[in-house]
């Protein structure tokens, strides 16, 4: 299965900026600890990274047929991308929102997520180890999906029988 993890604007910055907020860890860092976890559960995991809008709707786009699955961190695209929530809706697939910091405990503009309406769920505020989180999360509904096509293709072959 294949995960793709896509980061948007200012994230590459990280353990530059506002580490008050956002912490030491560089996104580096955090991509080398998702991409062991992604090793030891047999899962294909793919970067993106961008501070344009329409780069990371495009690459969302890309995941049609080419991944099972998005961990995402919209950054601050997460309040005010129609566009991103729209790709995000019409890729179908199962997709998890990610911030480092608790959006809900900053700023009032921050308190609103376009994006999150339509992902299967949101970690918010657990730092560096809320991909870690996602990670896991992110397997489970892989694994869970896959169980049950496999129950699906069982019973149309008993059926057929």
């Amino acid at each position: 299965m294949k995960i793709v993890v896509i980061q948007g604007p200012n994230l590459n910055m990280l353990g530059i900026r506002e580490q008050n907020i956002y912490g030491p860890m560089k996104l580096e860092d955090i991509h080398s600890q998702m991409k062991g976890f992604a090793e030891q559960n047999k899962n294909e995991i793919e970067f993106f990274q961008s501070n344009l809008e329409g780069e990371i709707v495009d690459r969302i786009q890309e995941c049609i047929g080419d991944a099972d699955g998005i961990i995402i961190n919209p950054a601050a695209y997460t309040h005010t991308s129609i566009a991103i929530r729209d790709a995000i809706s019409a890729v179908q697939l199962p997709t998890l929102e990610v911030h480092l910091s608790n959006i809900y405990q900053r700023e009032e503009f921050r308190h609103t997520s376009l994006t999150a309406p339509v992902c299967a769920g949101q970690i918010t505020g657990m730092g560096p180890f809320g991909y870690h989180l996602a990670m896991v999360g992110m397997t489970q509904i892989l694994n869970e999906m896959k169980m049950m096509k496999d129950q699906q293709a069982k019973a149309k072959t008993a059926q057929a029988k």
